[in-house]
């Protein structure tokens, strides 16, 4: 499969999105939130101070741009340049958050860490998050392992969360209330020679398909519905930690590619960067 490059000269290319005929993304240890158009160009969206690292992005109904503030625990609002805070989530999350997705009602569900991944302390499972459009809080899922990506498929009905502690997929269904049932387990196949299977960002395709990142085993991988594992992209300089289908018929997979898995490793210098291959499936849903 032919990969080619997009974007170089990235600390952490995280929480890619395809809006509007654009990529949009996170730089997370740049502190950035960048748009990249279909020319190449890139655009700063905003930059953050040094001690916030932006993750998961998501638009509400009304256009403003959300950002997950992983140190400040919070979830922000972007709007025509200013930045205030949408959802303060620090009486929910005691160590970092993590990556989001916003359902077309604007709730939004936020991922994060159950203990302190970059200080050394234990590891804890933790509960996904919930921010319904009126700003109420509270715990949508509960007991997952390292809750990271997301996807929502194209009606509404299913939310589809990565879970690389626990090597699987959680699929749940949606009620009409907003509430998550039924969940789902998938287990996925670790990498030759990886001691674990690490799902982080992921997006579907219009058969029900998962595209995953595994950053371990150092590839992109796509599983289809039932759980089988149809196709691997090996990604053999740097972890690949999120995709997303985009481009004009969303047949586009970007890859957004990290020096390194932990922030305690990442080099000075920015070498993380986003590629690009072409596949036959559309993208669906969100992302």
């Amino acid at each position: 499969m032919n990969v080619r490059p997009v974007l170089d000269r990235l600390h952490m290319p995280e929480c890619p999105r395809w809006r509007d005929g654009a990529l949009w993304l996170s730089d997370i240890w740049g502190h950035q939130v960048l748009r990249v158009g279909a020319d190449g160009s890139t655009q700063l969206v905003h930059e953050f101070p040094s001690d916030e690292d932006p993750a998961g992005i998501g638009w509400l109904p009304d256009g403003r741009l959300l950002v997950v503030g992983m140190l400040g625990r919070v979830v922000y609002a972007l709007d025509r340049g200013e930045v205030t805070v949408y959802a303060d989530l620090r009486h929910r999350a005691a160590f970092p958050l993590n990556d989001m997705i916003v359902a077309e009602d604007g709730t939004a569900y936020v991922s994060g860490f159950g203990w302190d991944v970059w200080g050394g302390g234990a590891y804890a499972d933790s509960a996904l998050l919930r921010v319904r459009p009126d700003g109420a809080i509270d715990s949508a899922a509960e007991a997952l392992k390292a809750p990271n990506g997301m996807a929502l498929t194209a009606d509404r009905r299913t939310l589809v969360v990565a879970e690389p502690a626990g090597g699987r997929l959680s699929r749940f269904t949606i009620t009409a209330a907003g509430e998550l049932t039924d969940r789902e387990l998938l287990a996925l196949p670790k990498a030759e020679g990886a001691p674990h299977v690490t799902p982080d960002g992921i997006c579907l395709d219009a058969s029900g398909a998962v595209w995953a990142a595994d950053p371990i085993g150092r590839r992109v991988i796509r599983v289809l519905a039932s759980g089988v594992l149809d196709r691997v992209i090996p990604i053999d300089d740097g972890f690949p930690v999120a995709c997303v289908l985009g481009g004009d018929e969303r047949r586009t997979l970007f890859i957004a590619i990290s020096p390194a898995t932990s922030k305690n490793d990442r080099p000075s210098e920015p070498k993380g960067r986003l590629v690009a291959t072409e596949v036959e499936v559309a993208g669906s849903g969100r992302p």
